[in-house]
């Protein structure tokens, strides 16, 4: 598709930019509004269940917090709305009509939420303790299914579909159901509600690691901790499952994409596996090298043939681009490390019912809050 066909903005670099950084704000507190729910909603039926005044508190602690960031994601959001229309005119006039309904889906699903959400934070004292409790549902319901629309239309944007473009570049046979339902929806969909859940969950943990070692032990901090934690270090490896899932379906529907991630210059099989260095034109520079792991984690085998940059012609190729390579594996190596402090609380809990004991222990569960975010 040439550029004079489809102009994208009439300063891509600065348009891209200020889309970034205005995602770069809204994407933590759209996890939060996705996440918290969740983990409100488990301390409000532990502490209806069990009777216990502390998880009550906690729940109607955090309904308040939620609230505050709901109002905020809602004002990014509508920046974003708002940045759509304004910096990619060209791109909405001729395929808004295509992805068009989950933006609509989730304008219902937000005001869902912020219906609930008024309802649940005004009813602590006006409505009975387990009619309150379902007020809330819908809210976590809400959060999810707007985080699913959004994501169809990003996926939408990596696979497109449910249209016909005819040799004038005019949109025809539009099918809205088969463009939210696209190839990459169910892979995407889930990695960003699962990750939703893992941020909110160690965010909200390590607010209360931090209060644990200034000294304050108490039963308030102590199940302000293992509620989110718990939520948090259940999901992590699925998510981990889920992300190794959607690299391997990038790898085979995006393979361009793939190799921008992994640097891989050339189409091969054995293709090594690159922990860090540096992204450059012939390939990764330093880094620690695993021979034969991308294709292994491509394909299973190390026969398995990695598509490369060489395969589109160089004026179509993305640039060597170094931080890219860095973020991806950053996102994969600070997952594992979630996973491995899951497990260190899982084996202190199975042997003593209790968290380690080791301020080390609260050190992590500290960091984690920013780490999940990174």
């Amino acid at each position: 598709m040439s550029a004079d066909l489809f102009p994208l903005a009439a300063d891509l670099e600065a348009a891209r930019t200020q889309m970034g950084f205005t995602l770069g704000f809204h994407i933590v507190l759209a996890c939060i509004g996705v996440g918290f729910p969740a983990i409100i909603l488990v301390a409000n039926y532990l502490g209806l269940k069990r009777d216990d005044a502390v998880a009550l508190e906690l729940a109607q602690r955090w309904s308040k917090v939620a609230a505050v960031t709901f109002v905020v994601g809602a004002i990014t959001g509508t920046v974003l709305s708002f940045e759509m229309g304004l910096l990619w005119p060209e791109f909405m006039r001729r395929f808004g009509d295509v992805f068009g309904l989950p933006f609509a889906l989730e304008g219902i699903f937000f005001f869902t939420e912020a219906i609930f959400i008024a309802i649940y934070i005004y009813g602590w004292k006006r409505l009975s303790p387990w009619l309150h409790f379902w007020t809330g549902i819908p809210v976590a319901i809400a959060g999810l299914g707007g985080a699913w629309s959004v994501v169809a239309a990003n996926s939408w944007m990596n696979q497109p579909d449910g249209f016909k473009l005819a040799s004038d570049g005019t949109v025809t046979d539009v099918n809205a159901l088969d463009a939210f339902f696209n190839g990459a929806v169910g892979y995407e969909a889930p990695h960003m509600i699962l990750a939703a859940y893992l941020v909110t969950g160690f965010l909200v943990a390590s607010v209360y690691a931090v209060g644990m070692l200034r000294g304050r032990r108490d039963r308030h901090h102590r199940l302000g901790l293992l509620i989110p934690l718990t939520i948090a270090v259940i999901v992590t490896p699925i998510q981990f499952l889920v992300g190794d899932t959607a690299a391997r379906s990038i790898a085979k529907d995006q393979p361009v994409k793939f190799a921008a991630m992994e640097c891989v210059q050339e189409t091969s099989t054995h293709v090594t596996e690159y922990i860090g260095g540096r992204c450059t034109s012939e390939g990764v520079k330093g880094g620690i090298g695993i021979p034969g792991l991308d294709s292994w984690l491509v394909g299973f085998s190390t026969d398995t043939e990695v598509i490369g940059l060489d395969s589109v012609p160089p004026e179509d190729r993305p640039p060597a681009n170094t931080l890219l390579h860095w973020a991806f594996d950053a996102m994969v190596g600070i997952c594992s490390a979630l996973i491995l402090l899951g497990l260190w609380l899982g084996i202190a809990w199975w042997r003593r019912r209790d968290i380690p004991r080791t301020p080390w222990f609260l050190r992590a569960v500290a960091v984690s809050g920013l780490a999940a975010i990174v």
